[in-house]
């Protein structure tokens, strides 16, 4: 299994809003690329929040060639979504981890 994460650093004046939006909308739209078979939101502890919080948001993939297929067809256009909704007020950067037990 593969574990395709996204760290968010969210600003504070959008962050109730944002994660209402990741939960309705952007999550439930990764989901419907067929490449994830499930999803978890989770929050940074032990961060500084004094901009906004940290989230970690991963998403399963049964394998790397269906990750790969993500990023070949979907990628592009789920981080412009991010973009165009929430311009700068967002950080991400993403890690792909592989699991082994």
């Amino acid at each position: 299994m593969i574990i395709y994460n996204v760290t968010i650093k969210v600003a504070s004046p959008i962050q109730n809003e944002w994660l209402n939006w990741m939960k309705e909308v952007y999550i439930p739209d990764m989901m419907n690329t067929g490449c994830f078979t499930g999803s978890r939101i989770l929050r940074l502890l032990e961060t500084d929040d004094t901009e906004g919080p940290t989230y970690a948001i991963q998403y399963f993939a049964e394998s790397k060639a269906i990750y790969n297929r993500y990023i070949e067809n979907f990628a592009g256009t789920m981080l412009q979504k991010s973009f165009d909704k929430w311009g700068d007020q967002f950080f991400a950067f993403m890690s792909v981890l592989q699991v082994v037990n």
